[in-house]
């Protein structure tokens, strides 16, 4: 019989084996140990010897439940996202989708910064597993009624997506908090000694200083994750509200 794809093992369409011994691993348990291995070291240091180790088991014995190591770590990558979070049922009207794509956003990075590693598989063509496709699906479905179309509401999850990656990607950079003060330190003595030619750049990093040591106030985005999901936000509103004009027959617009 050949190997299972990578689809049929995130899918679960593979029928499994009649015949032959009880199996004595699980494809979930083998999963698992592989995100504890590379949440605690990294998916550089994750092998197959390492996890059959860490399992009690031999390398060969964990080819029956997984392959190799490309359909371990989309195993591992579907598993880490899990299921995306429940719509808000306290908000209705006009702002449920814009709740439902914040609580989104947040939520995502949450399960970035969790598994950090999970930034190097979620990029490039490959096979989707069905978590990331209801990640994709929750998205989308917060964005009915909304009046855009198809590929626009793609469009709005690749532009919340990329926001929060990029934001993810510099709290993995920023992971050690030694080298990160130190850097900072560098980069302070640099604005101070070239204030003159960037007055604009130490005078926006004054005022960031400042205000990160006040509590920020009731509705105040309170880092760069938020600032930029309100701002991606504020411009689907604007983009609905000037539809809906256009298609108001009492405001002059075309009727729907």
């Amino acid at each position: 019989m050949s190997s299972p794809t990578t689809v049929e093992l995130l899918w679960g369409t593979r029928q499994p084996p009649r015949r032959g011994p009880k199996p004595s691993l699980t494809l979930g348990g083998i999963v698992g140990e592989a995100i504890a291995l590379a949440d605690a070291d990294g998916l550089a240091n994750l092998s197959m010897q390492r996890l059959a180790e860490r399992l009690g088991y031999t390398k060969m014995s964990l080819y029956r439940y997984v392959p190799g190591k490309e359909q371990l770590t989309a195993l591992m990558l579907d598993a880490a996202l899990g299921e995306p979070p429940e719509p808000p049922e306290d908000t209705a009207g006009a702002e449920r989708w814009r709740e439902a794509l914040r609580a989104w956003a947040l939520a995502i990075f949450e399960r970035y910064r969790a598994h950090r590693w999970a930034l190097e598989l979620a990029v490039g063509a490959r096979p989707i597993g069905p978590n990331e496709m209801g990640w994709l699906e929750a998205a989308v479905t917060a964005m009915d009624g909304m009046g855009l179309t198809g590929p626009e509401r793609l469009d709005t999850v690749v532009l919340l997506n990329g926001h929060v990656r990029s934001l993810a990607q510099q709290f993995v950079a920023g992971g050690d908090a030694d080298l990160a003060e130190q850097v900072l330190r560098q980069f302070t003595e640099t604005m101070d000694a070239a204030a003159d030619r960037y007055p604009a750049v130490k005078a926006a990093f004054a005022e960031e200083a400042a205000r990160s040591a006040h509590p920020p106030q009731a509705g105040e985005p309170s880092d760069a994750l938020s600032f930029g999901i309100e701002r991606v936000l504020d411009g689907l509103a604007v983009l609905v509200a000037r539809r809906a004009a256009e298609n108001d027959p009492t405001a002059g617009g075309p009727a729907a």
